[in-house]
């Protein structure tokens, strides 16, 4: 971090972003002055300020902090900002006009990146969870490590992990082609659909961008990449190229799988060996994919066998993902991340495998203009898979509105008719926790601040627990 090493404070715009606040917290543990703005208070915020965290919710100049708005050593401070800030931010545009120092969060995270061991996890879906449960093998380990995540861990009820390592694991973003500034010893791609596409413009254009991330690996380092898209993705000269699924054929496999009431119980192949009867109680088989990437990870960097068993039993999953938050024969609740139609699909598939034949109603609130126009079909046709769906207004976050595009667009290509467009404030009074049996809810906009108020609705339903 040596370009950092001597700055007095950050000032970050965005720091409610769950990658931002991680390094927040992060500036915060090296005992630097910290402030920020964001749009909105959130529980992330509530942390950061409790930690010490000077923080403003009103785009406002004079919300500043005099540390960082009366000075004339302006070069002693570091900005860091993440590009869902829209350009016309007051706060933003402040610092831009007055010659202060600004870095993208990304930009941060590769100076850090540059000067550990970073086991770098990218992928359009499971590099939170993958990130997450690599970590913790680490962390319960003689290895230790350190972690920049985009989720909270149940675990640690964190995002941010610090240890006594050499190694650092860091989500690589591929928004903005972000993933470009890091420089991992260790890479993991778990997925390349299309995504983004205001960014890439097609598929082919995003793959490219993965195999460039790819290129950024260091000498002698490893790629580690999902087994079904190793004909998309290369590795370089000097670098060693790995793969993992439940195809015998990969480096890494999984085979085995018994479920019970009690979990899943599996063997995992690995490069001269085989990890025989795993037992593992988070819920979803996706994540058993997910955990065989981590799995290569953590034996790798030298993690033991025993290590790794002890480590899979306790995981406990990450908020958020898959966060089954209440669970009765007769009424249970999840709340889900998805944000993209292959990631709602193993949500599905997740949520029938684990509740077998009962009835599953969503709450789905699509994230982004673009994505929503881009893959309108995608969502139809996945969403007709539930017994009943609700539709909210799409999450805008950085974009503004295109003319056309809107939750309709889903709703009407829609053939389950059993289906409703609804808004944020209609929801705790739709819902009749008599008639529910398994609710859902969906997305990665601000559908997270219902998940709460839904839940103690639900508990006080009464009757049916």
């Amino acid at each position: 971090m040596t370009e950092f090493i001597n700055k007095k404070g950050v000032y970050f715009i965005g720091i409610g972003g769950i990658g931002m606040s991680a390094l927040a917290l992060y500036f915060i543990g090296k005992k630097y002055a910290v402030a920020g703005y964001d749009r909105t208070p959130t529980r992330i915020t509530q942390k950061l300020e409790e930690a010490g965290c000077n923080i403003t919710f009103n785009d406002d100049i004079s919300t500043i902090p005099a540390r960082f708005r009366e000075i004339k050593d302006k070069e002693d401070y570091l900005i860091v900002f993440t590009p869902a800030i829209p350009a016309d931010n007051r706060i933003l545009s402040f610092f831009c006009n007055n010659g202060y120092n600004l870095r993208k969060r990304s930009e941060v995270l590769g100076e850090i990146s540059s000067e550990t061991n970073t086991i770098a996890v990218a992928g359009t879906h499971g590099k939170t969870t993958v990130s997450t449960m690599t970590a913790h093998l680490l962390k319960q380990s003689h290895v230790d490590c350190n972690a920049f995540l985009g989720g909270i861990s149940k675990n640690y009820d964190s995002n941010l992990i610090t240890g006594n390592s050499r190694y650092t694991i860091m989500e690589a973003d591929e928004y903005d082609r972000s993933f470009h500034r890091l420089f991992p010893q260790i890479a993991v791609i778990t997925a390349i659909d299309p995504d983004h596409l205001e960014i890439y413009g097609n598929h082919e254009t995003m793959i490219r961008a993965y195999n460039e991330f790819g290129r950024k690996i260091r000498q002698g380092g490893t790629l580690v990449c999902k087994y079904r898209i190793r004909d998309q993705i290369s590795a370089p000269e000097g670098v060693r190229f790995l793969t993992y699924g439940n195809e015998p054929q990969a480096d890494f496999s999984y085979s085995g799988v018994e479920h019970s009431d009690k979990g899943y119980r599996f063997d995992i192949k690995i490069p001269g060996g085989l990890l025989k009867d795993l037992q593992y109680t988070f819920p979803g088989i996706i994540n058993i994919e997910n955990l065989t990437a981590a799995v290569a990870v953590a034996t790798l960097c030298g993690v033991t066998e025993n290590e790794i068993r002890k480590a899979i039993i306790s995981f406990q999953g990450v908020k958020r993902r898959f966060d089954i938050r209440i669970n009765t024969p007769r009424l249970a609740y999840v709340d889900d991340y998805a944000h993209h139609p292959e990631e709602i699909k193993a949500c599905i598939l997740s949520l029938k495998e684990y509740f077998g034949n009962r009835k599953i109603t969503a709450i789905f609130q699509p994230h982004l203009f673009t994505r929503t126009r881009d893959h309108a079909d995608g969502f139809a046709d996945i969403l007709d898979k539930l017994d009943e769906v609700i539709l909210l207004p799409v999450y805008p976050a950085r974009e503004t509105a295109i003319p056309g595009v809107s939750s309709e667009m889903i709703f009407e290509r829609m053939k389950n008719m059993n289906k409703k467009l609804l808004s944020m404030d209609d929801i705790p009074g739709v819902l009749d926790p008599e008639k529910i049996d398994v609710l859902v809810t969906i997305g990665a906009g601000n559908i997270d601040t219902l998940v709460e108020p839904i839940e103690m609705k639900l508990r006080k339903g009464g009757g049916r627990w």
